[in-house]
């Protein structure tokens, strides 16, 4: 039972260390090509196919903001 304790100690600290590597930023961007809006976890490395209109800290914030960006409607 204490080994079980301690394996559940450390899938916490595992889980608590790692999930602020995971919030990375969420980029709202321009396609170019289409004139849609996209969202990405990084930035592209081709910036001539896109435009950056914002950067958010997550998803729900980037799709919030979007419905009110004029290039985005």
């Amino acid at each position: 039972m204490e080994d079980l304790y301690e394996e559940n100690i450390a899938a916490a600290l595992i889980v608590g260390f790692s999930a602020p590597a995971l919030a990375d930023q969420v980029y709202v961007m321009l396609e170019m090509s289409s004139k849609k809006c996209v969202t990405m976890a990084t930035k592209p490395s081709d910036m001539s196919k896109y435009k950056m209109l914002g950067e958010y800290p997550t998803l729900g914030e980037a799709k919030t903001a979007m419905l009110t960006m004029t290039e985005c409607k």
